[in-house]
């Protein structure tokens, strides 16, 4: 059943479909970006998982989907504390299909440095696949197809005063929702923007 459910959030994520009709994933018709003006224009969805301790489960199962139907998506991952993102990355740097890549606050400049510029060379290679595939050219044979992930707490997020650009992932994953609005629009403001 969460494999359906991973299954579907994914295939309404990457198709052009105007609605999702299973109940277990919905579209959030109040999200901050359908209210605000803001530089995502993606749709927002919101995954409900009932137990705890399935929220892992799901979180792999999802990444799962994702690389197997749509190969190197450059993807953020958001947690709130360092807990968190211990948990999350101990429990997806196994996948053979993830280069895994944490920002955390005791990190040295250079070490973060480089985890941003990795995000957005595996964003940057995307868009060239995108490119290549739209106009009728064969893929690169020399591309990688692992899912890019960035894991990244709240107070480690990149952030524009300090001169860092956004991660530009596609997809951003919030393993918990924020508790306030301020704090879900500087995710998504932090990682999603081009």
């Amino acid at each position: 059943m969460l494999e359906s459910r991973a299954a579907v959030l994914a295939e309404e994520y990457f198709t052009p479909a105007a609605s999702v009709s299973t109940p277990a994933v919905m579209t959030s018709p109040s999200s901050p970006a359908m209210t605000l003006s803001h530089p995502s224009s993606g749709r927002h969805f919101y995954l409900a998982v009932d137990r705890l301790q399935f929220k892992m489960r799901t979180l792999l199962e999802l990444l799962g989907v994702v690389s197997d139907r749509h190969g190197s998506v450059p993807i953020a991952i958001c947690v709130s504390s360092r807990d968190e993102l211990d948990a999350v990355c101990a429990a997806v740097a196994n996948l053979p299909f993830v280069s895994l890549s944490p920002l955390y606050s005791d990190q040295d400049e250079a070490e973060r440095a480089s985890v941003l510029e990795k995000s957005r060379r595996a964003a940057i290679q995307r868009n060239q696949i995108e490119d290549t595939s739209i106009d009728g050219s064969p893929k690169p044979e020399s591309v990688v197809l692992k899912l890019n992930i960035t894991v990244v707490t709240d107070a480690c997020l990149p952030s524009a005063a300090m001169g860092e650009a956004p991660l530009m992932s596609r997809v951003l994953i919030n393993y918990e929702l924020p508790t306030k609005k301020e704090a879900y629009l500087r995710r998504v403001s932090a990682c999603l923007a081009t």
